[in-house]
């Protein structure tokens, strides 16, 4: 997956970057190096928010709705640890 990340230069010298596509992504650093290091950090904790937000938004009421694939047969599926067959 790619960002694009917008960078400008404080006055101070200090770089600031904001990513385009996760506008709430926003960091600093004092060089380009670790301008990166940190939008990394700030775009992957954005991605886990919206991941848990958008979980919150389609929660069920008797838990989370699914579309489950049913084959019309019963498929017969081994369980590493117990090595019995169980069927779906």
């Amino acid at each position: 997956m790619e960002f694009t990340i917008s960078i400008r230069k404080s006055e101070n010298g200090w770089l600031a970057g904001q990513c385009e596509q996760l506008p709430e992504a926003i960091s600093q650093g004092k060089d380009m190096d670790e301008l990166m290091k940190n939008m990394y950090e700030v775009i992957t904790d954005a991605l886990k928010f919206r991941k848990e937000d958008f979980i919150e938004k389609h929660k069920h009421e008797n838990g989370f709705r699914r579309i489950l694939y049913r084959p019309s047969e019963k498929k017969r599926i081994t369980k590493t640890s117990q090595r019995k067959p169980v069927y779906a």
